[in-house]
């Protein structure tokens, strides 16, 4: 260990529930490409957890919501490699505006409703992990890939 305080990427994700259905994302980008996550992206500087989740959310699908209205459901702290950890707040939202369409094509390929009883497996592992930790009740925070 260096001593050295950690800089984090601090990024959001959004779980868009419609009773027992979410909004899944698959990635067009070369990280993950294919696979299913929430809608998400990284905090800018300046911007609070919630105003983030909120934009990130209206940018990739339309959808508009209150980020007032948006509830702090896990906390994911992820080894990305030796060089980089990332913080992810995931944030429940039951109440919006719109439709969701796909906003970014060159980043998203697709979006789809899932039941929480069937999701699909190809979910990246990163969000995976903080989706689960919500739906299973495992706690408020995931240490994910650290070992």
């Amino acid at each position: 260990m260096s001593g050295q305080p950690a800089q984090p990427v601090i990024d959001t994700h959004v779980i868009l529930r419609d009773g027992d259905r979410i909004l899944l994302s698959r990635r067009g980008g070369a990280y993950g490409h294919g696979r299913w996550h929430m809608p998400s992206g990284k905090l800018d500087k300046g911007e609070s957890l919630s105003a983030g989740a909120a934009r990130e959310l209206r940018e990739e699908t339309g959808i508009v919501t209150d980020p007032d209205r948006l509830r702090l459901v896990q906390v994911v702290h992820h080894r990305q490699d030796a060089d980089i950890d990332r913080i992810g707040f995931f944030f429940e939202a039951t109440e919006w505006e719109g439709q969701p369409i796909n906003r970014e094509p060159e980043k998203c390929l697709a979006l789809e409703w899932f039941s929480v009883h069937d999701l699909p497996d190809d979910i990246i592992q990163y969000p995976a992990a903080g989706l689960n930790g919500y739906l299973e009740a495992t706690g408020p925070l995931v240490e994910h890939a650290w070992r």
